[in-house]
């Protein structure tokens, strides 16, 4: 895999030159991309990023730089840039002059499996926990920083993703220029729809049907067959599958299962993984009206705790749900994120 995607990169990168040399008056809408498989904290252990920014150099890129991380179960690839409906958000971020990154926590998409994903999931304890994944994080921001020169870099996480980017907030605040906090995770007073009980294996497995039964979880009944336009959840679903080797054969998608048992040791057990009164980099929090695995109250409650965040904002989306990045009501989130992105520090 490793050797196809170095071919894929110097492919993509060959592609970006053509374009770059080609500036016109639509240079803008011209997405240039690259991927890359970076090192690890963890020998052996190799990280996917990709890189989308438009064909047209602009000044000041490097302050205008993004980096997206995914959630508990499936990859940033096919969250963050899959094209529906001709774009993705990866793309309509890029067209507003933004240098956008993701990156694949081990285990997950493109990234490097741990060895305990090719053992039975039963052998070993849960594995690629919070603290692992902020230690990723922190590898790909050292090589963003690296590759664009930003001093700081503004950092978006959706669900887990939120507890990834929020910790990190708050831990290298020098790092953050902006955070995007999209189904922000907090203490629950709600029962967990994803962390069950029992014991906790190395990994767990996911199937197509019970990804939509637990994505529709709460939508009434009536808006259900309007929520995700028609092919939608199919496209996604397939490339999100497509990105586990063993899925072709079994269909069924694996996950490490470290964030559940995060979730069970503090989310679940009155314990915040993160103080958010650390974080001092202006802050947006989102979240959809029918989240049931990020209720609209656990935004709130982290909202009143951004003590010293030098300016703040909570905005909720209407008709949507913990996937609403996926939905019909999708561009209301991007929206309102590039809004707070492009925003100049509001005047007193």
């Amino acid at each position: 895999m490793r050797s196809t995607l170095h071919a894929l990169c110097a492919a993509t990168l060959l592609l970006a030159g053509s374009a770059g040399a080609q500036d016109g008056p639509d240079c803008n809408q011209r997405i240039e991309m690259r991927d890359a498989l970076i090192a690890s904290d963890t020998p052996g252990i190799s990280l996917y990023v990709r890189n989308k920014h438009a064909a047209c150099a602009r000044k000041g890129t490097a302050a205008r730089t993004l980096l997206f991380v995914h959630g508990a179960t499936y990859p940033s690839e096919t969250s963050f840039d899959l094209e529906l409906d001709g774009e993705s958000w990866m793309d309509f971020i890029a067209r507003h002059g933004w240098d956008v990154w993701l990156v694949d926590l081990r285990g997950y998409g493109r990234s490097t499996r741990p060895p305990e994903m090719n053992a039975p999931a039963e052998d070993n304890p849960p594995i690629v926990t919070t603290e692992v994944a902020v230690r990723d994080v922190r590898s790909a921001v050292r090589y963003i920083r690296t590759q664009t020169g930003a001093e700081r870099i503004a950092l978006l996480g959706w669900s887990w993703g939120t507890t990834i980017m929020g910790a990190y907030a708050a831990t290298y605040p020098e790092d953050v220029s902006r955070l995007v906090l999209y189904a922000p995770v907090w203490l629950r007073t709600t029962p967990s729809p994803l962390a069950g009980s029992g014991p906790l294996p190395a990994y767990r497995r996911v199937t197509q049907d019970s990804a939509r039964q637990r994505w529709l979880r709460g939508v009434p009944a009536d808006k259900v067959a309007t929520l995700i336009p028609e092919g939608w959840f199919e496209a996604w679903a397939s490339a999100t599958w497509a990105t586990d080797p063993e899925a072709a054969d079994t269909g069924l998608l694996r996950a490490p299962n470290g964030v559940l048992q995060d979730i069970r040791a503090y989310w679940l057990s009155d314990r915040p993984y993160y103080d958010p009164g650390n974080i001092t980099s202006p802050t947006l929090l989102t979240v959809a009206e029918w989240d049931q695995d990020t209720p609209p109250y656990m935004a709130e409650a982290i909202f009143g705790r951004l003590t010293l965040a030098p300016w703040k904002r909570l905005v909720m989306i209407g008709e949507g749900t913990h996937h609403v990045i996926l939905e019909r009501n999708r561009k209301q989130l991007w929206h309102e994120v590039q809004l707070f992105l492009d925003e100049d520090r509001p005047t007193r």
